[in-house]
């Protein structure tokens, strides 16, 4: 194990994440519901502390004003402060239901096994829907307050596994938006049978419409070009295998979109073809942390939007994953991840490595007077005041 190799001079230097300013003082329940009322709340780990994570669920476990919890959960790894803290809630009386996926690869023992001390404790355990994979991330919290029932809920694109949180470089959200926590309700009672629910207000949801949704944000950037407007894609990915997609980006770069793509893992698509994607980039960042975010901006002629979720451009993810995809709607956190992010990946020439027409990979080189960027150090390093108002 790493851990266990004492040979510090081979190592990176310890890291320790920031807890992010909106629960920075939280010490009890009303603390950190109230922060999230005010503001949607933005993580971006392992900068960001997952304990926050871990904080607001154990503290939802024990305030009494708690009604119930609902969860998915993917991989868990075989220590889960999640699932304690989902069975600490169950034990003191609160409706909690989960979604177990018991097919999440090399974690399926350690999800059998949680899945049955889940059971054992009351929790209402589902296994979600025959022939797909739920893939998605979210947790929702229903709360009694003077002025009704709340939903408070958290939307990510990683899993909620606080091993990986602190090597794979993932984006969360707390919000409590009436809309979303409607979309979280009829998600849960989709995934639970008690629904065929196939419209949702503001979920892109896989495999009933996520698909749809992203092509159609994608041929809106299209017709931005062709009316001789500024128009331009941002996808940050793990993969883009999808003919669909694939095709369809190759017409956005026709049509004079500027595509840049951030793939880690594997891409099908070829930028660089003369006529086909000329004005496409790929770009894979190889570095401390797995770049596992999954980004969808778009330039939308300078209303810019930003999407995020838990699927990647493949098949198994557009039609046989329940997925969920979602939109960032604080602009305050739009900028943060244009400016501060994303602009940061694209600038990179510390980790990058660009794909050549040819589909292979070469290794982004700074000029001697160019300034050196290494994007996963500049997160690291970066103020946290730059996403909060």
């Amino acid at each position: 194990m790493y851990e266990n190799v004492e040979r510090y001079d081979l190592k990176y230097p310890p890291y320790k994440p920031r807890i992010v300013g909106q629960f920075k003082d939280a010490a009890a329940a009303e603390d950190f519901f109230a922060a999230i009322r005010q503001e949607n709340v933005l993580l971006h780990h392992p900068y960001d502390s997952f304990n926050s994570v871990i904080d607001f669920l154990n503290t939802s476990a024990r305030d009494p004003q708690v009604l119930a919890i609902k969860q998915t959960l993917y991989r868990v790894g075989r220590n889960s402060p999640v699932v304690d803290a989902l069975l600490e809630a169950s034990e003191r009386g609160k409706q909690v239901a989960v979604l177990v996926e018991l097919k999440a690869r090399f974690d399926e023992e350690s999800n059998i096994g949680w899945a049955r001390k889940l059971e054992q404790a009351g929790v209402h355990v589902v296994y979600g829907l025959v022939g797909l994979k739920t893939h998605s991330k979210i947790g929702m919290v229903v709360r009694q307050e003077a002025d009704g029932i709340r939903r408070y809920v958290h939307l990510a694109t990683g899993n909620y596994n606080l091993v990986t949180s602190s090597v794979y470089e993932d984006i969360g959200i707390f919000t409590c938006d009436e809309a979303i926590g409607a979309d979280a309700t009829d998600l849960f009672n989709f995934l639970t049978g008690y629904s065929t629910q196939q419209d949702y207000r503001k979920f892109f949801v896989a495999p009933l419409n996520l698909r749809q949704r992203l092509t159609s944000l994608i041929q809106r950037e299209i017709e931005h070009a062709q009316h001789g407007d500024k128009a331009h894609l941002i996808f940050k990915v793990n993969a883009i295998v999808d003919p669909e997609m694939i095709v369809l980006l190759y017409e956005a770069s026709q049509a004079g979109v500027q595509v840049d793509l951030l793939v880690r893992g594997i891409c099908c698509l070829r930028p660089g073809l003369k006529e086909a994607s000329e004005n496409i980039r790929v770009i894979s960042i190889v570095g401390r942390y797995l770049e596992h975010s999954r980004i969808f901006y778009f330039f939308n002629n300078g209303e810019e939007e930003i999407y995020l979720g838990s699927a990647d451009l493949m098949t198994r993810n557009l039609n046989h994953r329940v997925e969920v995809v979602f939109p960032l709607e604080n602009s305050q956190h739009v900028r943060y991840l244009r400016d501060h992010v994303l602009d940061l990946y694209l600038k990179d020439n510390e980790r990058s490595r660009l794909m050549n027409a040819g589909g292979e990979y070469q290794r982004v080189h700074s000029d001697s007077g160019d300034e050196r960027i290494d994007v996963q150090k500049r997160l690291m390093n970066q103020s946290p005041k730059s996403k909060s108002p």
